[in-house]
């Protein structure tokens, strides 16, 4: 209750929840009903996606987000799965990129048309195999182009370049146990994990290693979460041994004692965290709860400081979160969910009442923009970058999308040797699909030499025929 009787000044205490009316509501949809953890949902500045029963097979809808009203049963799906799809992320460089996991065992990477889907789409850019069992988790990196992580219930995390369509690290022999979630940090160096075994794991990936681990980071036996905050600290949601739900925050440098650790009330439903490093709030959301809980987190003590709840009568199934370029910042808000319902999808939109009609730039500050910071091979070489931020002063305008193209390299390098006339054939376009900057230089030199070669010989060509003449005059 501590958290409660502080009267404390923030910006935030008046934030409110309204849901949208029912006419902006997607309605008659079948909402996936596999009985597993993840959000089912995922939304950007352009599409809304949920994951849907489908009879022999995994499908999921993605709609534009004006398509709002009742969704005829005879709506396009993605439907390439042969298996329930678990989990689906959209790729934060690209508005139409999505990616899959699902109970077939593959990760599928789906690019949706601009304006949304005519016809049902089967086939994806990419099918990334590599796990054993099914696929629960799809995250992409926050900042390197191409990059995305999985993890299956063979307790394997695999990090892929989709742009080559491989498998480049692969942390099988971390987790003992189910992984619950993964959550990368903000430039995307580390990751977190909640796993069945109680344990937070803090891992970089590239080096292969566990940075830092807590055992019974909460004591009950029922899924954790684990997420990284911007500063680096880790935010946790499980139970206690009583089975109340508990929220914790962590210094991943000292994970002896948490730095703050809040019972909450004794709901079996697992919250899920998302949360806005723009303003350092924390929704939480528990599946089969009726509410949306928000947290400011700050550096001052209790760190975690509740602000208020936004409740409804009906139970949530899954929710997405858009990201903060999609917000409309005329209307001063700061986050907007879509709330899965049996049936239905609804928006549920948070606002901070401002009577001023200006830019709020206190509630937007510049916020992570689309333009990937690093390529996936210099990430997978060590190096790190933050976001690119964009200022939100002017709404966030969509630009263009460049389409995903996927150059597998292995199927070139594995060639029998019985090929070589082939891989001669394909050597060119494999060069000219080499888009790095040092690649092009190369190649312009060679050709440039090249020129300079034939030019050579033309002269001299030239001046033999002449020199030829002459011989011949004399001889005359």
């Amino acid at each position: 209750d501590t958290m409660r009787r502080v009267v404390r000044q923030s910006k935030f205490r008046h934030v409110f929840g309204q849901a949208v009316k029912n006419d902006q509501c997607y309605d008659d949809i079948r909402v996936s009903r596999v009985t597993w953890d993840s959000s089912f949902c995922a939304v950007n500045p352009r599409f809304v996606a949920i994951i849907v029963d489908a009879s022999g097979g995994g499908a999921f809808l993605v709609l534009p987000l004006h398509k709002t009203g009742r969704i005829d049963k005879s709506y396009p799906t993605v439907c390439g799965h042969t298996g329930p799809v678990l989990d689906i992320d959209w790729c934060p460089h690209n508005d139409q990129v999505i990616a899959s996991g699902s109970e077939d065992c593959t990760v599928m990477v789906w690019q949706i048309p601009e304006n949304g889907l005519t016809l049902s789409l089967t086939e994806p850019v990419v099918v990334l195999e590599g796990h054993s069992k099914r696929v629960g988790i799809v995250s992409w990196h926050p900042t390197a182009r191409n990059v995305l992580l999985s993890a299956g219930c063979d307790n394997a995390i695999i990090i892929w370049n989709v742009g080559t369509g491989e498998a480049l690290i692969n942390l099988d022999d971390m987790h003992v146990d189910m992984i619950f979630n993964v959550s990368w940090n903000r430039n995307g160096s580390l990751i977190c994990t909640a796993s069945k075994d109680k344990k937070v794991r803090v891992i970089d990936p590239r080096k292969q290693e566990i940075v830092a681990e807590k055992e019974k980071t909460h004591e009950g036996a029922r899924p954790m979460r684990a997420i990284f905050l911007a500063d680096g600290n880790i935010f946790t949601t499980g139970f206690s041994r009583m089975s109340e739900r508990q929220l914790a925050l962590w210094n991943p440098k000292n994970m002896e004692e948490p730095i703050a650790l809040h019972e909450m009330d004794t709901s079996n439903g697992v919250l899920l965290p998302f949360y806005d490093p723009d303003t350092n709030i924390i929704y939480l959301c528990g599946k089969g709860d009726s509410s949306i809980r928000y947290f400011e987190i700050t550096d001052e003590s209790p760190y975690v400081h509740y602000l208020n709840t936004f409740s409804s009568k009906e139970p949530q199934r899954g929710m997405g979160f858009m990201p903060k370029r999609g917000l409309d910042v005329n209307k001063c808000e700061i986050a907007r969910f879509f709330k899965l319902h049996e049936r239905k999808c609804e928006p549920i939109i948070m606002t901070v009442p401002r009577k001023s009609d200006l830019f709020q730039d206190d509630l937007y500050p510049d916020t992570a923009g689309p333009e990937a910071a690093l390529e996936a091979e210099e990430w997978f070489e060590g190096k790190n970058a933050d976001p690119l931020l964009i200022s939100l002063k002017h709404g966030y305008i969509p630009g263009k999308n460049r389409d995903l193209k996927v150059v597998k390299k292995n199927i070139l390098d594995n060639k029998p040797a019985a090929n070589k006339k082939s891989d001669l054939i394909n050597a060119p376009k494999k060069a000219a699909d080499a888009s790095n900057p040092q690649n092009e230089a190369k190649l312009d030199e060679i050709l440039k030499e090249l020129k300079s070669i034939k030019d050579t010989i033309t002269n001299q060509d030239e001046r033999i025929s002449k020199l030829e003449q002459q011989m011949a005059k004399i001889a005359d």
